[in-house]
C-alpha cells in the first residue's frame, strides 16, 4: 500500500528524506501492552471488592454473634402512661398497651401490670406489655329507683363480672306495700351520682305491690288438665294440685274439686287446692304431680316448669307468679322426659326424670 502526501512547496527535498512513517507493528505491541494494564487494573479492583465484601460479611457475622445490647426493664407500675413511656424510651424499650377495667376508679390512666417484671434483663428493642387501667366499670351510683329489683341485680352482676363489685345489694331489702308493681325499687342508698372508690352496700326499699290485693277464684271444676293450667296462668293463682284415680261417675284427667269455691275473693298469695283425676295414658306415657318446696318470697316471682326431651328440646308446662313455699304442677309426659324448674329464668336444681311408678 502506498501513501501519498502533499508537501508544501517550500519544503526542500533534503528534508523529505528525514520524514519517517509510523512503524505499524510497533504501535500494535504498545496497544497490546495497554490492554494488559487495563486487565490487571480490573482484576485488582474486582479483588478489592471481593475482599471488602468478605470483611463486611465477617463483621456482620461477628456482630450478630455478640447480639443486641441488653438493658434492665424499669419499674413503671403505678405511673401515668406518659411517664411510663418516657421510662421505657430511656432504656430503648417499646410498649404494647392493653386497656382494662380495675377495681379503683382512681387508677384510671395508670399502669397496674407489666410483663416482663421490673428488673428483668432483656435485649434493647424488646416490647414490654403494659396493662393500663380504664378505671372502675362503675365509678358512680346509678339511679335504680323505678327499676325492677331482679333486673338491677342481674345488671350489677353483669357489670362486675370481671372485677370486684363496688355495689353490693344488701340482703334482704326493705319491702313495703305500695301502688307500684311488686319488685319495683322505691328508694335507694347511696343516692344516685354518689362517687365510688371502694365497695359499698346498696340499701333498697322495694314495693310488695298493693296491700290486700284480691283475686277472684275462677271455676276450674270440669276442666281438663291443660285447660285448668291455662286458667291458673291467667289468674296468677298459687295452686296446690293433687291427683287421685277417677271414681265411677268421674271423667279421667279432669278437675273434680277445688277450694275455695269459684267466685270467692282471696289474697294474691293465698293458695287454691285443686283435685284432678288421673288421666288414662298410653304405654310409655306417665302422668303425675311435680312438687318442690321453694323459699318464701316477699312478693310473687315468675316460676316456670318445663319438660325437656331426650334431644334437649324444651316445652313449657306451666308459668305462674308464685309467692314461694310449696309449688305443684300436673304433667302428662313420655317416660324418660326431664322436668326442669326455673325461678326468674334461673334453674332450681335438681332436675327430675319422669319414670313410671
Amino acid at each position: 500500500m502506498k501513501l501519498k502526501f502533499k508537501l508544501p512547496s517550500m519544503l526542500k527535498f533534503s528534508k523529505l528524506k528525514d520524514l519517517r512513517l509510523p512503524d505499524l507493528p510497533l504501535d500494535l505491541r504498545k496497544l497490546e501492552n495497554l490492554d494488559r494494564d487495563h486487565y490487571r487494573m480490573a482484576v485488582y479492583a474486582l479483588s478489592a471488592i471481593i475482599v471488602l465484601m468478605v470483611v463486611a460479611g465477617f463483621t456482620a457475622f461477628v456482630l450478630s454473634l455478640r447480639g443486641e445490647e441488653q438493658t434492665m426493664v424499669p419499674d413503671v407500675k403505678g405511673m401515668e402512661l406518659a411517664q411510663a413511656l418516657i421510662k421505657l424510651q430511656e432504656k430503648e424499650l417499646y410498649p404494647r398497651i392493653a386497656l382494662r377495667f380495675t377495681d379503683n376508679p382512681n387508677d384510671r390512666g395508670k399502669i397496674f401490670e407489666q410483663r416482663p417484671d421490673a428488673g428483668a434483663i432483656v435485649k434493647a428493642g424488646r416490647r414490654i406489655q403494659l396493662s393500663v387501667s380504664r378505671g372502675a366499670v362503675v365509678d358512680r351510683v346509678e339511679n335504680f329507683v323505678g327499676q325492677d329489683l331482679n333486673e338491677v341485680k342481674i345488671h350489677l352482676q353483669t357489670l362486675f363480672a370481671s372485677t370486684r363489685a363496688l355495689l353490693i345489694v344488701k340482703e334482704p331489702p326493705i319491702y313495703l306495700f305500695d301502688k307500684a308493681p311488686a319488685g319495683t325499687i322505691l328508694e335507694q342508698k347511696p343516692a344516685p351520682e354518689t362517687e365510688l372508690s371502694s365497695p359499698v352496700p346498696l340499701e333498697l326499699v322495694v314495693s310488695r305491690g298493693p296491700e290486700k290485693a284480691q283475686i277472684r277464684v275462677p271455676d276450674l271444676v270440669g276442666l281438663s288438665i291443660t285447660d285448668a293450667i291455662l286458667q291458673v296462668e291467667k289468674s296468677d293463682l298459687p295452686v296446690k294440685f293433687t291427683m287421685r284415680p277417677a271414681g265411677r261417675s268421674e271423667r279421667a284427667g279432669t278437675v273434680v274439686a277445688q277450694l275455695p269455691d269459684p267466685g270467692s275473693m282471696i289474697s294474691s298469695i293465698a293458695r287454691v287446692t285443686v283435685t284432678i283425676t288421673a288421666p288414662a295414658v298410653e304405654k310409655g306415657t306417665v302422668a303425675g304431680i311435680f312438687s318442690r318446696d321453694l323459699p318464701e318470697y316477699p312478693y310473687p316471682l315468675k316460676v316456670t316448669l318445663e319438660a325437656m326431651g331426650s334431644m334437649g328440646e324444651r316445652s313449657p308446662i306451666i308459668t305462674v307468679n308464685h309467692p314461694g313455699g310449696p309449688f305443684t304442677a300436673p304433667y302428662v309426659l313420655k317416660e324418660g322426659s326431664t322436668l326442669v324448674l326455673t325461678v326468674l329464668d334461673r334453674e332450681v336444681p335438681p332436675r327430675v326424670e319422669v319414670r313410671a311408678p
